[in-house]
């Protein structure tokens, strides 16, 4: 069922509810001061000047913080760094906090940060993967795979480039402190994960502190935790016991929200004769920056753990090390480490096929595991659930068309096929992979005497719909009309607990998994209820939008008005039955639950200049039971426009003195094409209502379908197609350079 998002008409009029729009009495405003070297030492912070002048209210430099440190939530195996302090005098990268300045206006604020005085004693900074100081090194999966023979073996090394999340909302919070109570209202994905840190870090009872989410203006990985400048605002308002409020600004959001996908991949893929696929090993070099950040290696591991995708193998293995640069830490990023494995392995493939005279189409086919064949564990232990993953590659093969023009450019078609972990859990699976967090979600369902529904999750609205589709599941599953339910979302005092919050494709596979747990329960008592006082058999009984009736005597019955306010009065129950109409259920899952899809790329490269244009693009997505069938579509829509832009134009790049260049390049419209997807349902049989997750589906495919278009546009540099993004002055290297096979 497809419908409206309920939370648009207060989006595009001009009534969202964001940090930037908060105004409280006597609210204060934060400046925070950056490193501007990569590596070396605060020796001096003179801050007289700046603490004098006109409006500043405080500044902090780092011994007003020290003992004031973050949880590395997701380690390493034999991982030593637990935390990281939110303000060091040792320097590790550019945009590093150094000092904050609060003041009475953000003017005055910026003003007296640079009244500071800083001296740095500066030490050679480390850039690159290559130079990287190794932290940790680790094997998944079969150790021997990297030496297994066969009759065809390409061997290819892969680079991927530092991207930002880059929502359009900035991070940004108000945090006050009153009464021993410490309030943050800010721009997260995971209101209790913020709350548990900033308790921690600061010192405070859990209870004493909540957070507040409204509106987020966008995600993406890059807003699921507390991060160091912004406990430091919330140590600010503690100090000067006001609201203090701050935004990043937009040379803060590449400098200080952290990228992701930053890795080296030197990968081989060995064949058969007959193009069976025999071997897939790996060796995943990825670059955490200064320090493990929240997420630390993890996003590199699920690079590793997914690197088979919907194939059989004999044998496949990774070595996976995580290096330390001086630059911005490393984390999360819509598809989690899954475009980069999607990129290699199906770069290898389609790389195999042209050397060994396979078609791309039909080498996938033969080796991709059939819908027979699940639940099926892969060779680097994922359990895949269900789905018919040769339909979606044939689907898309049929869909896919060049564009047919004489302008002098060379067009080609690419394939890529994923399968993506969704709906994160078990918690106790968590525990043993070394994260410090719970998979669990707890959803709450209410009636109200008027026989209206309350939802109450801790999940929260990211801009993906999900007060929506909670929405529409409540009142599928109780029989009423979805303008009578209400969604409660994103406030610790009022929400269930949630470890995680919307990250990992989660929201609706494991919180609206929750919900349908809440609503049988809830519709279980209505019955009950209903039962007893219409002196009939609950299977005699049906519930529909307006009330309870006995099948077959439409006379018989009772509305809903009536039963709840009954329920919340006390009267007319059946023995033992407590009070009221509200049920809470919580669901932690027991299998992560696997969507998958198969995308295809049209592109035009110019071999003038190297520019690619993608002109068509398809997607065929399988993430279980739809709930809201256009959330799903422009779900999958986002996401390949953002990973167009990894493949293109996407990258932080790092001068040799640790300086980031902050020219930015994000889509615009005329670089993205009719995107046309087609959806189909495998249920999860997993998920209590079937549903697998689908935010991070569209990020997947595109960079691997468009490198594997642009090698099939021009052949001649296809070994060379190894590395994000393919910028036009790339391709035209390679035009104009040797050619690589």
């Amino acid at each position: 069922m497809s419908m409206a998002r309920r939370e648009d008409p207060r989006l595009l009029s001009g009534r969202g509810r964001f940090v930037a729009g908060i105004r409280l009495p006597g609210m204060a405003h934060a400046h925070v001061v950056r490193s501007p070297i990569a590596h070396g030492r605060l020796v001096s912070c003179e801050a007289k000047a700046a603490r004098t002048h006109p409006g500043v209210l405080d500044v902090i430099i780092a011994r007003d913080a020290e003992g004031v440190r973050l949880p590395c939530v997701s380690l390493a195996p034999g991982q030593q760094v637990l935390s990281y302090p939110v303000m060091d005098e040792a320097i590790r990268y550019v945009g590093q906090p150094v000092a904050v300045v609060v003041a009475a206006t953000p003017e005055a604020a910026r003003d007296a940060a640079d009244l500071l005085d800083l001296e740095f004693d500066e030490l050679p900074p480390v850039i690159g993967i290559d130079r990287g100081e190794e932290f940790c090194d680790f094997a998944m999966g079969d150790a021997d795979a990297a030496a297994v023979d066969a009759e065809h073996v390409v061997e290819l090394e892969f680079r991927f480039g530092r991207c930002s999340p880059h929502p359009m909302e900035p991070r940004g919070l108000v945090a006050s402190f009153a009464d021993g109570e410490l309030t943050i209202r800010i721009a997260t994905q995971a209101p209790h994960h913020v709350r548990d840190h900033a308790a921690d870090a600061l010192g405070l009872p859990h209870g004493q502190v909540r957070v507040i989410s409204g509106d987020i203006g966008g995600g993406f990985g890059g807003k699921e935790h507390l991060y160091p400048d912004e406990a430091l605002i919330c140590l600010a308002a503690m100090r000067l016991g006001r609201p203090v409020a701050w935004s990043e600004s937009p040379v803060d959001r590449l400098v200080a929200t952290l990228p992701a996908r930053e890795a080296v991949h030197r990968a081989r893929l060995a064949l058969d004769s007959s193009g069976r696929f025999v071997a897939l090993y790996a060796e995943v070099v990825g670059d955490l920056g200064a320090h493990p950040s929240n997420v630390g290696i993890s996003p590199f591991a699920v690079t590793a753990t997914l690197l088979p995708g919907p194939y059989r193998f004999d044998k496949a293995g990774v070595r996976l090390r995580g290096v330390l640069t001086t630059t911005a830490p490393t984390g999360s990023y819509r598809g989690f480490g899954q475009p980069e494995a999607a990129m290699t392995r199906e770069r290898l493939i389609d790389e195999a096929a042209r050397r060994f005279g396979f078609d791309p189409v039909e080498l996938r086919l033969r080796n991709m595991l059939g819908p027979g064949e699940l639940p099926y564990t892969s060779r680097i232990w994922q359990s895949y659930d269900s789905g018919d993953y040769p339909r979606a590659l044939r689907m898309v093969r049929d869909l896919a068309k060049v564009r047919q023009s004489d302008d002098g450019r060379r067009r080609g078609i690419g394939f890529s096929c994923h399968v993506e972990g969704t709906g994160l859990g078990p918690s106790m699976a968590m525990k043993a992979m070394g994260m410090r967090a719970g998979g669990f979600e707890t959803a709450i369902l209410r009636m109200e005497p008027d026989g209206s529904l309350v939802v109450i999750a801790g999940v929260v609205g990211i801009g993906q719909g999900i007060e929506t589709t909670l929405a529409q599941l409540a009142a599928e599953r109780m029989g009423v009309p979805v303008e009578s339910v209400r969604v409660v979302l994103g406030d610790t005092a009022a929400t269930p607990y949630s470890s995680l919050g919307s990250i990992a494709s989660r929201a609706l596979a494991v919180g609206g998994g929750a919900l349908v747990q809440a609503a049988g329960k809830l519709r279980e008592k209505i019955l009950t209820i209903a039962a007893h006082r219409l002196e009939a058999a609950k299977a005699d009984l049906e519930l529909d939008g307006s009330g309870v009736r006995v099948k077959g005597d439409p006379q018989s019955g009772l509305t809903l008005r009536e039963l709840a306010t009954a329920a919340w009065r006390g009267w007319d129950l059946p023995p033992g039955m407590e009070p009221g109409l509200e049920e809470r259920a919580s669901y932690d899952p027991a299998e992560t639950t696997f969507a998958y899809g198969a995308h295809a790329a049209a592109v035009a490269v110019d071999v003038e200049t190297g520019a690619v244009e993608v002109e068509g693009y398809w997607a065929v997505h399988d993430s279980g039971v739809v709930v809201n069938e256009a959330i799903v579509r422009g779900q999958i829509h986002g996401g390949v426009v953002q990973g167009i832009g990894m493949a293109l134009s996407e990258e932080i790049v790092y001068t040799d003195d640790g300086q980031p260049i902050v020219d930015y390049l994000l889509p615009a419209a005329s670089d993205v094409p009719d995107i046309e997807v087609v959806l189909f349902e495998t249920p999860s049989p997993i998920t209590p209502g079937g549903m697998k997750g689908v935010g991070e589906g569209g990020t997947i495919g595109p960079p691997a379908a468009i490198g594997n278009a642009i090698a099939a546009a021009v052949p001649e540099i296809a070994a060379r197609l190894t590395r994000t993004p393919m910028t036009p002055a790339r391709i035209w290297s390679y035009l104009s350079g040797p050619t690589a096979g």
